[in-house]
C-alpha cells in the first residue's frame, strides 16, 4: 500500500447532512396531504429530527440512509422473493425506528405537531 492509500484511510470527511433551505416543503406537503394526518405525523417527526441542530450527524446519516433505502425502487434482495425479499427492508426500518425512538425529544415532537396542525388543520 502506498502513501496515498494511507492518507485516504486517515482522511476526515465533514458533510452537512440536510439543510432546511434545500428542503422542498411544497413537494413534501403535497405527498403528505395524500397520505393524511396519520401518516404525516411520524413523517413530520422524522423531518424535525433531521432538521434539529441538536441531532448528532451519525443519527442524521442513519435516518437518511434508512429512509432512502426504504424509498428506493431497487433492493439488495428483490421484494418478489417470499419472506427474504422484505428482510433487507426490515433491517432498514429497524435502524430508522431505533434511532428515531432514542433521539426524539418532546421539543421535536411539539414542533412536528405544530407543523402537522398547520398543514392539516382539524375541522369540526
Amino acid at each position: 500500500m502506498g502513501q496515498s492509500s494511507t492518507n485516504a484511510s486517515q482522511a476526515t470527511v465533514e458533510a452537512t447532512v440536510i439543510d432546511s433551505e434545500l428542503l422542498d416543503e411544497s413537494l413534501l406537503r403535497r405527498l403528505l396531504v395524500r397520505a393524511g394526518r396519520s401518516l404525516a405525523s411520524p413523517a413530520l417527526e422524522a423531518l424535525e429530527l433531521l432538521l434539529d441542530p441538536g441531532t448528532p450527524s451519525p443519527v442524521r446519516l442513519t435516518m437518511l440512509a434508512g429512509l432512502s433505502y426504504l424509498l428506493m425502487p431497487a433492493d439488495l434482495i428483490p421484494d418478489i422473493l417470499p419472506v427474504a425479499g422484505f428482510s433487507d427492508d426490515l433491517v432498514a426500518l429497524t435502524a430508522v425506528i431505533g434511532v428515531w425512538r432514542n433521539h426524539l425529544t418532546p421539543t421535536i415532537q411539539a414542533r412536528a405537531q405544530r407543523r402537522l396542525d398547520q398543514w392539516f388543520p382539524l375541522t369540526r
